[in-house]
């Protein structure tokens, strides 16, 4: 251990495994920038390695979340890390032979990636050769003519024994069985391999012994020492006492890879001295050690040695040929040589692109530099055919950083995915052999959206008309926001803030849906009390955190005529008396009167208010302007004229129905009130009896109407449900009524006025007058006729007015 204290400095670690009966061990240290292994060949499956954590300096808690791994095309199979305590352990047996044949060197490279911080370190594991194969000859048993007549000390080459060990593992003597006529020896080729020589000691005498049977034994220098045994069986012959020989032991070739089949490798030439058929010399392709044999892929010719490929070589594959040929003349000498063949590189595999890792969705508030993905590449060729550069053919907000065959896919600038939602990216690597050759690989990055845009109206103040007495639930106003984001950041709520009008707030009178941005009215409007509304409108998205945007919205309340014209004048709390004015008899026709004043509560037209009479006597001797109300004189008195008079005066408004009220005065034509208060007296006397008598009248014409209206039900059910008149109604249809056909109504009579005329009642004017008239069916009464609305409820007091026909009876 003293003796090994320089090499390991600078080393990571060191660590020893004892197995029986073998003992392991490996050897780490750093060498130009990588981490080297050293161990031996054919260790146990799970035997650990190294703790390769401790060695790269990581810690061992982060390994599972930095998603350490190895990566490898050659080396993953036999390798594994457990991320949970960082040691580095065998995955597979190794044998050395397998993965290098007989080369001096023999080692595994990996990579180790960390993916999270996008790290990679190279490891190189040296496999270190153990004893673990014997020396093994060609053939079990070698058959050797000899000529008697060889002179003693003639050395005959014996197949040599192959062993796939290197070094002092390797053959390192032979031996031969104890015998009166040969001795071994041995010489060494030129690549140091050992080959035995037989050498005669004693003459030969056939017709003594014509067979001689020897074991030949081969040793190699490991610890235990293996070994392995021909036997050699030696004929005794004649005159053939000259072997074939080769001009070289070994020979060196060079291959292209892809060359054509059937091509020429090499042409062998070995010669014989002797002639005949003892000069004849014959070509043969052995195998090497273990079950290697390459007349898959070389054959020769054995009359002219020529050496040709089957087929198609890889370099990829394997990159040496070893080949064992074989000369033996028509007396059965034999001569041996090695041709090695070394294939020569040549670009004819493409770059390979891997994604190690990606990352997608990217969100749009990626800050540039951020790492979307780790990528590989990897060229099997070797040289300059296996250098690549990568490059990203379309102009995105993207980059290739290197970092050895890796290549780290960074963002190069911000992006927005309400500009572009996602890139279709085409990775190109190109090595640098001639011709160069180059592969792609397209990836997709889907961009996910932030909430970064707020929901927008397409203006920030709408204005609607709605007009009053609307139903309450009504859709009043649809607005609408559209917001660029997508997903929940793009679902938008609606909302009103609320702006407290003169009476109540805004949420008494309006609602908005949440969703789809309609306003409902939440009761009737009244212009009258609210001529505009002016709301806030909020629209929020779903996004968090929440953006919002606010419009306004003006809601004018549009008038309709539903406010009948109010009379202020003359005063409608009158009690139902009919205000008098003095007119002085000795007034100039123009001179006011007096003046109606009435107001609208409704608005525009709907206000425009005008004035006209309705019911005069003598309306001649008055006149009343259509705009002001005013009324006015519009000719002088005479004695013979009517001193009092009564005038209903109607103001109707300008809308569409319009609305009217009246309302009642009296005029008295005098210089003096004492003048015509006994008149005025003895007026209302009769003016209470004749309101008594209307009464009645009224009363009379509603029992005999509904009467009327039930007979008519009674009929009608009973013909429509039942066979039987109603039991409870039969009386009542017999004695009232007798039985009518609807078709014959103008024909018949029963003593009642005959269909379709009509009770009407009118009241005269004149107690002279009668009380009941009959009216034509036609419904047109005369404007002078109507009993005034507003007096209808005061009794005898609505007929205070007295009329000039009064006056003079």
């Amino acid at each position: 251990m003293d003796k090994m204290e320089p090499q390991l400095q600078g080393c990571i670690g060191l660590r020893w495994q004892v197995t029986i009966p073998i003992l392991l061990s490996w050897l780490c240290h750093s060498v130009s920038g990588q981490i080297h292994y050293s161990i031996v060949e054919e260790m146990r499956k799970d035997s650990v390695i190294a703790n390769i954590a401790d060695d790269l300096g990581l810690d061992v808690k982060q390994l599972s979340s930095r998603k350490l791994r190895i990566v490898s095309r050659a080396s993953e199979k036999y390798f594994n890390v457990n991320v949970d305590n960082g040691n580095l352990y065998i995955r597979d047996r190794i044998d050395r032979e397998i993965l290098c044949g007989r080369a001096a060197s023999c080692f595994l490279n990996f990579d180790v990636v960390v993916v999270n911080s996008f790290n990679n370190f190279k490891i190189k594991v040296e496999i270190q050769d153990i004893n673990d194969n014997s020396p093994e000859f060609l053939y079990d048993k070698t058959v050797l003519k000899i000529i008697e007549s060889t002179a003693i000390g003639t050395k005959f080459v014996l197949h040599s024994a192959e062993d796939p060990d290197i070094g002092s593992n390797a053959v390192q003597s032979y031996k031969l069985s104890d015998n009166q006529y040969f001795t071994l020896t041995e010489n060494i080729r030129t690549d140091g391999s050992k080959f035995p020589e037989l050498v005669l000691e004693k003459a030969l005498d056939r017709e003594t012994q014509d067979i001689h049977e020897l074991i030949l034994s081969a040793v190699d220098g490991g610890n235990p020492i293996r070994s392995g045994t021909t036997l050699l069986m030696i004929s005794v012959t004649d005159v053939n006492d000259n072997s074939p020989i080769f001009t070289q032991d070994m020979y060196k070739v060079t291959l292209k890879e892809n060359i054509p089949v059937n091509s020429t490798v090499i042409i062998l030439n070995a010669t014989d001295i002797d002639e005949g058929i003892n000069a004849q010399i014959t070509y043969y392709l052995n195998k090497i050690s273990g079950n290697i044999h390459h007349t898959e892929i070389f054959s020769i010719n054995p009359n002219t040695g020529e050496i040709k490929i089957n087929r198609n070589v890889d370099f990829e594959v394997t990159q040496n040929y070893e080949l064992s040929v074989e000369a033996k003349d028509g007396g059965g000498l034999v001569a041996h040589c090695k041709v090695l063949v070394e294939v020569i590189d040549e670009n004819d595999n493409p770059p390979e692109i891997s994604i190690i890792s990606l990352s997608t969705p990217i969100p749009e508030d990626s800050a540039p530099g951020t790492v979307i993905a780790l990528i590989e590449v990897h060229d099997q060729d070797s040289g300059d055919n296996a250098h690549v550069d990568c490059k990203i053919l379309e102009d995105v907000p993207f980059n290739l950083l290197a970092s050895d065959t890796y290549y780290r896919l960074v963002l190069k600038s911000t992006i927005d995915r309400e500009e572009i939602s996602s890139y279709k990216i085409t990775i190109m690597a190109t090595d640098r052999g001639p011709p160069p050759l180059s592969s792609r690989r397209k990836i997709t990055l889907e961009i996910s959206d932030v909430n970064d845009n707020p929901p927008i109206f397409a203006e920030s103040t709408y204005v609607t008309y709605v007009q009053e007495n609307n139903l309450p639930g009504a859709s009043v106003f649809s607005i609408q926001a559209s917001d660029s984001d997508t997903g929940d950041n793009a679902k938008i709520s609606y909302s009103i803030s609320i702006v407290i009008t003169e009476m109540l707030s805004v949420s008494s009178y309006l609602s908005i849906n949440i969703e789809t941005g309609v306003i409902y009215a939440q009761r009737s409007f009244d212009y009258e009390q609210n001529k505009e509304f002016m709301i806030v409108i909020t629209a929020s998205d779903n996004g968090f955190p929440s953006l919002c945007s606010n419009a306004t919205l003006f809601i004018h309340i549009v008038d309709q005529n539903d406010n009948a014209p109010k009379i202020l004048y003359p005063s409608p709390e009158s009690g139902g008396l009919v205000l008098f004015e003095m007119v002085p008899f000795v007034s100039e026709p123009g001179s006011l009167i007096t003046k109606v004043v009435a107001v609208d509560a409704d608005s525009g037209h709907n206000s425009w208010l005008s004035y006209q009479f309705i019911q005069a006597s003598y309306p001649s001797h008055f006149m009343i302007s259509e705009r002001t109300g005013e009324i006015r004189t519009s000719r002088s008195f005479q004695e013979k004229d009517t001193m009092n008079y009564k005038v209903v005066v109607m103001v109707k408004d300008n809308g569409d129905p319009a609305l009217s009220a009246t309302a009642t005065l009296g005029l008295i034509i005098a210089d003096d009130v004492q003048q015509f208060i006994p008149k005025l007296s003895n007026k209302m006397q009769d003016e209470e009896t004749q309101n008594n008598l209307q009464l009645y009248l009224v009363i009379a014409l509603a029992l005999i109407s509904l009467l009327f209206i039930l007979t008519v039900m009674v009929v009608i059910i009973s013909k429509c449900k039942q066979p039987k008149p109603s039991p409870a109604f039969s009386s009542l249809t017999t004695n009232l009524y007798p039985p009518i056909d609807p078709k014959t109504f103008s024909m018949y009579s029963d003593g009642s006025l005959p269909f379709p005329y009509a009770y009407n009642v009118c009241v005269a004017l004149d107690t002279s007058e009668g009380d009941f008239t009959y009216r034509n069916p036609n419904g047109n009464v005369a404007v002078e006729n109507l009993i005034d609305a507003d007096n209808t409820k005061q009794g005898t007091e609505s007929f205070k007015d007295v009329s000039s026909n009064i006056e003079q009876g």
